[in-house]
């Protein structure tokens, strides 16, 4: 396999650190949509990452399409989502929580680095920044106890709170200034001790 997208983009690298969490080789094509364009439309015309191309030639695209497939392809005792249940139930809506936070953060991000100046619209960069914190803080209060955010083991609501979280942390740094979520940064420290595939997918290596 052929995962095709920077680890800055966190929907890039929650695919990376599944996919090695489940056993699953694959080999990495570090390209960036804003100067490889050209490289990656060779992959996916639409130039949007990540995108995972099969050993059968088969191309998935959108994160959450190719994490249910990866997950299809690993053991039911490993996968990173449960099958079914109240169990299932609580690991996406944690990772809703958290994709929810990485969307907003991407929006926010590009609302203040891509528009001129005076063209910044104040009103929907508070409003996108007020979502972030409050998804931060219900992933903030699962990590309370110290353990797993759903369950006792890791599963896709830890791998994508972990980039998601990390991503605002490099391109939003004044978000933390007066709300650090001790425990979610406290969890994401657990994860990296927990799994390799969360340090060598760091796009900022500590």
């Amino acid at each position: 396999m052929k995962l095709i997208g920077r680890y800055l983009s966190p929907f890039t690298r929650r695919v990376a650190v599944s996919a090695k969490i489940l056993g699953l080789p694959f080999e990495h094509l570090d390209l960036s949509t804003a100067t490889q364009a050209d490289e990656i439309r060779k992959y996916n015309p639409m130039v949007r990452v990540p995108t995972l191309l099969l050993d059968d030639g088969t191309t998935l695209i959108e994160s959450g399409a190719i994490l249910d497939w990866l997950d299809e392809q690993a053991a039911r005792e490993k996968r990173l989502v449960p099958a079914s249940g109240i169990e299932r139930r609580n690991v996406l809506q944690l990772v809703g929580w958290a994709t929810g936070a990485g969307e907003k953060t991407v929006a926010v991000h590009y609302e203040l680095n891509r528009r001129p100046g005076d063209k910044i619209h104040r009103p929907f960069v508070d409003a996108s920044l007020a979502q972030v914190r409050e998804a931060f803080g219900v992933l903030d209060r699962a990590a309370a106890d110290g353990g797993w955010l759903a369950g006792d083991r890791l599963t896709q609501a830890d791998v994508s709170a972990v980039c998601f979280y990390e991503f605002a942390k490099v391109v939003l740094p004044g978000l933390f200034d007066d709300a650090p979520w001790s425990g979610l940064a406290a969890h994401c420290d657990r994860a990296y001790a927990a799994q390799p595939a969360f340090g060598e997918t760091d796009p900022k290596p500590k």
